[in-house]
């Protein structure tokens, strides 16, 4: 079976950098379309990043600037490199598959989980506390 593995997650202070990695442990990343996402105790997951299959990424405004995506495909991985980071960056983070290439238009037209989430197969999340 397929599956994302997220890792790197942790504890952080206020203004600092961290670095979540995926990796897929079967498929090839250049020829999918990913994404990044969150979510915070009581609240609802939304998208952070995503990256299509020619590289093209966009973001959340609440972390432009401060967050990159990036993918490795010889290594079949993908990153967020995390940047000025703050209390309210706390969350579970979860990189997954887009199925159906939409996490651009997700990100202009932010949706709840349950209206998206089958259009996505999802890794088992890493937590990242800001403090």
């Amino acid at each position: 079976d397929v599956q994302l593995v997220e890792s790197g997650g942790g504890s952080v202070q206020a203004g600092g950098s961290t670095r979540l990695s995926c990796v897929a442990s079967t498929y090839t990343y250049s020829r999918y379309c990913l994404g990044w996402f969150r979510q915070a105790p009581g609240k609802e997951r939304e998208a952070v990043a995503g990256i299509d299959k020619e590289g093209t990424t966009s973001y959340a405004d609440f972390v432009k600037g401060r967050f990159t995506i990036t993918k490795d495909n010889a290594e079949n991985t993908l990153y967020l490199h995390m940047a000025s980071l703050k209390p309210e960056d706390t969350a579970m983070y979860y990189c997954a598959e887009d199925l159906l290439c939409r996490t651009r238009l997700l990100l202009e037209v932010p949706l709840e989980y349950d209206d998206f989430a089958s259009d996505y197969f999802w890794g088992q999340g890493t937590q990242v506390t800001v403090s």
